[in-house]
């Protein structure tokens, strides 16, 4: 079943249609895979919540954390943290959500759950694999039953390597409707975000973005532009724009655990001007900021940044 955002893109991009992006990605989950997601402490998982907004937010844990569960289960012992604007947005029953004119066996709405993205990232290796499926609340844990899963190329990963010792926050915790000029600094610093987007009937999808620092530019207390570099010419995520501009984003900082959502609308300027290495722009309107701090334990030291970066 072809997603007609992707189609749209990629022939605007001038990529021939049907031979990248989600149509081709499988459920099943690959003994490699599994051995790959089980070594992992952090996962960046993505959706949409009851009023329609879009959020991305990280999981954290020891090694195992997160396992696969025969072929196309995971099982995850973490949940979204109580100020996490991802909180209780998988405690519910089943979910379903229909495309008109689409066969119910196609639709993600069958599998049960609340639809999840979900990016396990090894930042020490660049090596990353994306889960998209179905999740719902399990005891303690998610239970999430995949739906696509495949690897992504290490393009614009800075290395990093999670330390001995646990990041230690002094931040506050709030909500706000607009960019701080504490956030205009901690955005334009950053070499690395995650980006959530969500269809309904499609399910959602999350994703890595990274660059040298400053390669984001915050326009003023509401917008955000950042470059689109080459890439593997899936177009999952600008896909998924395409049909519906709610997105979410996700900016951590590496040191000291806290982290900074926000959700809003996102569009694709397909006129980059003179950005370096840029094929596209896209412009972000931000609609809800949540600052959270100590929402991860875990403190990365950096290692390089990556040879792709323009």
């Amino acid at each position: 079943m072809r997603h007609t955002g992707e189609v749209a893109v990629q022939r605007r991009a001038g990529v021939r249609a049907g031979n990248w992006g989600s149509a081709n990605t499988r459920p099943d989950i690959p003994e490699v895979a599994a051995g790959f997601l089980a070594a992992q402490r952090m996962l960046v998982i993505g959706t949409a919540g009851p009023d329609g907004r879009v959020w991305a937010g990280p999981l954290t844990g020891p090694v195992g954390f997160a396992r696969a569960s025969g072929t196309r289960g995971v099982m995850i012992d973490a949940l979204p943290g109580s100020h996490d604007p991802l909180s209780g947005v998988f405690d519910g029953g089943q979910i379903t959500e229909r495309v008109p004119g689409r066969p119910a066996e196609h639709d993600m709405g069958h599998l049960g759950g609340h639809a999840i993205g979900m990016l396990a990232i090894e930042p020490k290796t660049r090596r990353r694999m994306r889960i998209n499926g179905r999740a719902r609340r399990e005891g303690n844990g998610l239970l999430v039953t995949t739906e696509q899963v495949y690897a992504n190329c290490p393009k614009y990963l800075q290395t990093r390597e999670i330390a001995d010792e646990p990041a230690v926050s002094t931040a506050a915790t709030y909500r706000r409707a607009a960019l701080g000029p504490e956030h205009r600094e901690w955005i334009e610093k950053a070499d690395t975000f995650f980006v959530a987007t969500h269809v309904e009937g499609l399910g959602s999808d999350v994703s890595h973005r990274g660059g040298n620092p400053g390669f984001i530019r915050v326009v003023d207390e509401h917008r955000l532009v950042w470059p689109d570099y080459v890439g593997n010419s899936m177009y999952m995520t600008l896909g998924n724009l395409e049909l519906n501009p709610a997105a979410g984003l996700l900016f951590l900082d590496w040191t000291t655990g806290d982290a900074l959502h926000l959700t809003g609308r996102a569009r694709v300027d397909w006129d980059p001007g003179d950005v370096p290495g840029a094929q596209r722009l896209i412009e972000f309107d931000v609609d809800e900021v949540v600052q959270v701090g100590g929402a991860s334990p875990l403190r990365w030291t950096f290692g390089n940044y990556s040879r792709f970066n323009p």
